[in-house]
């Protein structure tokens, strides 16, 4: 046997047995309990981040409970910031002040997704700006103007509208088709969150939204009606009590509209509670908000009509 692995000195004595001291035992004993206690806290947490059941929007960030909206919609959970929020807002108020479908709004939102991440961002490449980065020497406008979302987005659907076939063409070849971007497929991997996005504040998906913010922000009746009234026109019925906007919408599918956009706007403009029908959704400081059943609401509540109350 090769003396490499022999267990003898070169003398032939046999090597005495390695021992422990006490205290080295304890220090592995000590090891070996924080790496179990490390994995088994490793394992909680995973399951503490895991979604929840569909519609309970306990927030897969449950350990910062940073400020925010959810949409989750047929599997997708998808979150975004307050600023994001607002903007998403107007994208799709836009699309909703001209009558469009809700998938110009989806397709505004891919776009944007991609170019700005939802952010009105002050640079860009070469001389890109805003929501579309779009440019002042490519004709879309002047930087203040690109610089307004409201006229980004507006312009964004001017151009929009004159792709030929847009309303029945792949989302991310009609998004190219407008901003002529060098990366022509990166719009595919926002596609499903633009969607679920659109069909929440255009109201074709009802409950499916809730946001929280951790600071109570003041509530500011004329900048929710001005805003609401931008989609709707200023005929848009709305009597303002105290603190609380009673909105009697076109139809059904506008008060969803109105109600979900509403959400939105919780950092903006201090949304305390919506109500829809007969559906309730309550601010919560400590958590996302929830969707439940109104026991106040008479059985007879019409189906388009929006209570928002906001904070004092």
């Amino acid at each position: 046997m090769s003396a490499k692995y022999a267990e003898v000195d070169a003398a032939g004595t046999p090597k005495p047995r390695r021992t422990f001291s006490a205290f080295t035992v304890f220090l592995l004993g000590l090891l070996s309990t924080i790496l179990l206690a490390t994995v088994a806290f490793l394992g909680w947490a995973l399951l503490q981040l895991s979604p929840d059941s569909p519609g309970s929007f306990l927030p897969q960030d449950r350990l910062t409970k940073s400020a925010g909206c959810v949409v989750d919609m047929e599997e997708h959970w998808v979150a975004i910031d307050l600023e994001q929020a607002e903007n998403v807002s107007i994208i799709v108020g836009e699309s909703i002040r001209r009558g469009l479908p809700p998938r110009a709004a989806s397709i505004a939102l891919v776009t944007a997704w991609q170019e700005s991440a939802l952010r009105n961002l002050d640079y860009g490449d070469l001389d890109s700006l805003g929501l579309f980065q779009q440019r002042p020497s490519q004709g879309w406008g002047t930087p203040e103007q690109i610089m307004n979302p409201w006229y980004a987005a507006g312009k964004f659907y001017d151009a929009l509208v004159r792709v030929a076939n847009w309303e029945e063409a792949d989302i991310t070849e009609t998004a190219q088709a407008v901003q002529r971007s060098a990366y022509p497929d990166a719009y595919r991997k926002h596609e499903w969150k633009g969607r679920v996005w659109a069909s929440t504040l255009t109201g074709w998906s009802e409950e499916t939204i809730t946001c929280r913010t951790p600071e109570l922000v003041p509530g500011n009746a004329a900048k929710l009606t001005a805003f609401l009234q931008t989609l709707y026109g200023a005929e848009l019925p709305i009597i303002t009590t105290g603190n609380q906007l009673t909105i009697t919408a076109p139809d059904s599918l506008a008060a969803w509209a109105i109600g979900q956009l509403a959400i939105t706007r919780i950092g903006t403009d201090g949304v305390a509670s919506v109500q829809i029908a007969d559906r309730l959704w309550l601010y919560d400081p400590w958590d996302y908000g929830r969707w439940m059943h109104s026991a106040d609401a008479p059985p007879d509540t019409p189906k388009t009509q929006v209570i928002i109350t906001l904070n004092p």
